[in-house]
């Protein structure tokens, strides 16, 4: 089969060079249609069930040629190429936290601190309140005399009026004006007790002393009572248990210059006055 196509072709290129042409056409067309590829060369020989139709196809497609009745479109069969991506397109980063931009959390207060301060006993008995906050003030490396101090808290004979005197004179000495005035109006509350130790845990643990107006008696850790009926001035230098206990500098009694209270008995001394922290 394969010699006598070869030799059909052979005449027929003699005899009828243009069914030659639109034969092989055809024939190309229908290996496009049909899956199946013709090719001119001894190496891929027509498949047999084909070759009848491809011969009839040529002829009538010559016979068309020789008229000019026929154009030969043969399709292309090479196979679509495989889409590809946009050189544009990039793969997603993956989203990663930068370490530096996360929010940094302060350091946990220590369970206890003291502060190192100059202590200094009241010089006249009606200057509790200028020798507390000259106390308070020498430790964060502030010295002032308790007369100048007593000169802008107004201090008279008569005392030192309220709290909202002592935090404004500590914010004149004290740079970045840190102290607020809390004020406990009647029997404190829980709220207010837990307030009274975060704010002295904050205040020492940034090398403030508390300034407190108090009233009334209190009892120490170790049992002493303190008795100030007509009201009186403290600093707080120190706590410990994370600020359930609070060390006083007491100017009253050089002979007992510092004690021990709880915070909850410390906020009960208040009670109807304040503090500056």
């Amino acid at each position: 089969m394969k010699h006598h196509l070869k030799r059909q072709l052979r005449r027929l290129a003699t005899e009828r060079p243009y069914q030659i042409i639109a034969g092989s056409a055809a024939a190309l067309v229908l290996a496009g249609g049909t899956g199946v590829a013709l090719t001119a060369t001894d190496d891929a020989p027509a498949r047999p069930e084909n070759t009848v139709a491809v011969a009839e196809l040529g002829s009538r497609l010559g016979e068309a040629a020789s008229r000019g009745e026929a154009r030969i479109a043969v399709p292309s069969t090479s196979p679509s190429p495989a889409p590809t991506a946009s050189p544009s397109a990039k793969p997603a980063a993956k989203a990663t936290a930068d370490p530096d931009t996360k929010p940094k959390s302060k350091p946990k207060p220590p369970a206890s601190k003291v502060l190192d301060y100059d202590y200094q006993a009241q010089t006249t008995y009606y200057y509790c309140g200028p020798a507390a906050v000259r106390n308070a003030l020498s430790a964060t490396g502030i010295e002032r005399s308790q007369d100048t101090l007593a000169v802008a808290l107004g201090t008279t004979e008569m005392g030192t009026n309220s709290a909202e005197d002592t935090t404004r004179v500590l914010n004149q000495q004290v740079k970045g004006n840190p102290y607020r005035t809390r004020m406990i109006p009647g029997a404190p509350t829980p709220a207010q007790m837990d307030r009274l130790q975060a704010d002295v845990v904050t205040a020492i643990s940034n090398g403030r002393a508390v300034v407190a107006n108090v009233a009334g008696d209190a009892t120490d850790t170790d049992g002493g009572w303190h008795s100030f009926p007509g009201g009186h001035y403290i600093a707080v230098v120190g706590y410990k248990n994370d600020g359930r206990t609070v060390r006083i500098a007491d100017s009253a009694d050089p002979s007992l210059p510092s004690y021990w209270v709880t915070t909850i008995d410390l906020a009960n001394w208040m009670a109807t006055r304040g503090y500056s922290a």
